[in-house]
């Protein structure tokens, strides 16, 4: 059975990503069938054990539909400009998904602006500034060097008696 389909061998509807048969409802977006599940998210828990919450926040389907964009999402050139193409491609393509964007563009990896290790922008740590991109380790350094230049800069400035 192709993903998305969303019957199961009974005939009964089953989410379309994890195959569960009970608690259903349809997606927005698609009219998929998916779990009616997002009570179970705990807030700032960033846990990933919800479908609809899943594939509500972290694929392009879902996101074309909540932005209004006509047309499909697969060749929606909006779609593809709201992006940066590493993040666009895993909206895309990830395993929230019911059905996955075919032929996705390259693009080359982000990569720390201090070590240069790649970082994968959708499921690692990382600060960004502008242009710069730190991994986890890296943004921590980088916050503690601004951190010691700001107090070294207010500590030349001293208050006039």
């Amino acid at each position: 059975m192709a993903k998305g389909i969303g019957k199961s061998s009974s005939g009964k509807p089953r989410c379309g990503l994890c195959g569960k048969t009970r608690r259903l409802t349809k997606t927005d977006c698609c009219g998929n069938w998916i779990c009616d599940d997002e009570h179970k998210y705990v807030i700032f828990s960033y846990a990933r054990n919800s479908c609809h919450r899943n594939h509500r926040r972290y694929t392009l389907c879902a996101s074309h539909h909540n932005e209004g964009h006509p047309g499909d999402w697969k060749d929606c050139p909006e779609c593809r400009g709201s992006f940066e193409t590493e993040m666009y491609v895993w909206y895309g393509t990830n395993e929230y998904n019911f059905t996955k964007l075919e032929n996705p563009p390259d693009y080359e990896p982000t990569r720390c602006s201090r070590c240069g290790t790649v970082i994968k922008l959708a499921t690692e740590a990382y600060s960004s500034l502008g242009e710069q991109y730190w991994c986890e380790e890296c943004s921590q350094i980088e916050m503690q060097e601004r951190v010691h230049r700001i107090k070294r800069s207010r500590g030349r400035r001293s208050p006039r008696a």
